[in-house]
């Protein structure tokens, strides 16, 4: 029977193997919040369903079934991998004020790492925090990876403490989002100022700090965002930024691989940190944006249309995840893995954005973005008033036409 079969079909079953194959394990390497169970059943599902179309022996199919049924039980049972000794172990951690930066000094100074943790302000809440909560091991510097003098005084003072020992791990967390709004309204300081921090500064970081990296083969670990495989809503500036800063870190992936230099990159879904629950700084900004744009742009966009951005932006802030241990726990795991991933999916909805934004088609990836973000409700005030215009000349003609209409019936004998 099977020799009824001509090779495109069994092409084709190749191509839909491969492609239900990849299917599945990206989902279940997406950390989706449903069971992983389900997935590869469904996928297996689509398989039985093309192999019995092609009438292949029953046998065949309980073979194939009880096959793909002891390796997937094989695969979660399988221990996770023991984590490398952090005994002499170095670290470098940027932006370590608030969020990420902070509580990752944290958790790596408990498990006995060596860290050193740069803040923008030694006197900050920040900074007193670390140094009250965590062992004499870690050392604060005072950096602004802007300032090229400060990244190189940073890497001295670290060379200094560190004697002939390399540095095992590079964590770039450092990052800013001075942006909210459409890209037309948006300042040109605020895209040069995401690029400064986002993309040159961790550059800077990186380059410099690269030599202590290679003589450990140790790891670099950059957190980055969404914002920048995807086109998020109103995040315009700082996606271009993360979007440069993942093309660099993915090109040094395969520069430093002969070095044995592991390079992962973390992507966070939503989380409170910074500047994303203060409401003095999004007034700031707000202000700021209104008073920098030109009368005629604020004439066609509205002052409603920019304050109903504003709070939403506030709105989806406040409803962020405080929770950080996703984005931790992937640091921790991309500097302390005997193989770490490339990419780290952390926090839930990322691996199902991901997976939505790689299969499925572009108009419904872009709705699901646009629902998922920046909910607009409002239209710019000069589409507002073109709509209300053109309903207004729909009426006017219909009158007329029904007009036209009864003057014809009254002509009628």
């Amino acid at each position: 029977m099977m020799d009824d079969y001509t090779l495109p079909f069994w092409i084709y079953l190749g191509v839909l193997t491969v492609f239900v194959g990849g299917a599945m394990k990206k989902i279940l390497a997406s950390h989706l919040s449903t069971a992983p169970t389900v997935v590869a059943w469904l996928g297996a599902t689509v398989l039985v369903e093309r192999l019995w179309a092609f009438c292949l022996p029953a046998v065949l199919l309980l073979a194939l079934l009880c096959l793909a049924c002891c390796l997937y039980s094989t695969a979660r049972t399988v221990p996770p991998p023991t984590t490398l000794p952090v005994h002499g172990k170095a670290v470098f951690i940027t932006g370590c004020d608030s969020g990420f930066g902070k509580a990752a000094a944290k958790r790596l100074d408990a498990l006995g790492l060596e860290v050193f943790a740069t803040v923008l302000d030694l006197s900050g809440d920040g900074a007193k925090e670390l140094q009250r909560t965590c062992s004499p091991r870690l050392t604060l510097l005072q950096v602004d990876i802007t300032q090229p003098q400060q990244v190189q005084q940073a890497l001295l003072d670290t060379k200094a403490k560190l004697g002939l020992r390399g540095l095992w791990g590079l964590v770039n967390n450092a990052g800013v989002c001075v942006n909210f709004g459409d890209a037309e309204l948006s300042l040109m300081s605020n895209f040069r100022g995401c690029m400064e921090v986002n993309f040159f500064g961790t550059l800077s970081v990186t380059k410099s700090f690269l030599p202590l990296l290679r003589q450990t083969r140790g790891r670099l670990v950059t957190i980055s965002s969404p914002a920048g495989d995807q086109p998020f809503p109103c995040l315009a500036a700082y996606g271009a930024s993360k979007a440069a800063l993942n093309l660099f870190i993915n090109t040094l992936r395969h520069e430093l691989e002969p070095w044995g230099v592991g390079v992962s990159t973390i992507l966070p879904s939503s989380y409170k940190t910074g500047q994303s629950s203060n409401h003095t700084y999004w007034e700031q900004q707000h202000k700021q944006l209104l008073q920098s744009l030109s009368p005629g742009l604020l004439e066609e966009y509205g002052e409603d249309y920019v304050n109903e951005t504003k709070e939403l932006f506030q709105s989806h802030a406040q409803h962020a995840n405080p929770d950080l241990s996703p984005v931790i726990d992937a640091i921790e795991q991309a500097l302390l893995s005997p193989r770490p991933r490339a990419r780290y999916l952390a926090g839930p909805g990322v691996g199902l954005m991901y997976f939505i934004h790689s299969y499925c088609p572009f108009s419904l990836s872009n709705r699901f973005l646009q629902r998922l973000f920046v909910k607009k409700k409002l239209m710019p005030r000069a589409l507002r008033k073109q709509s209300s215009f053109e309903l207004s000349l729909g009426l006017h003609n219909n009158n007329n036409n029904n007009n036209n209409n009864d003057k014809e019936k009254l002509k009628l004998p």
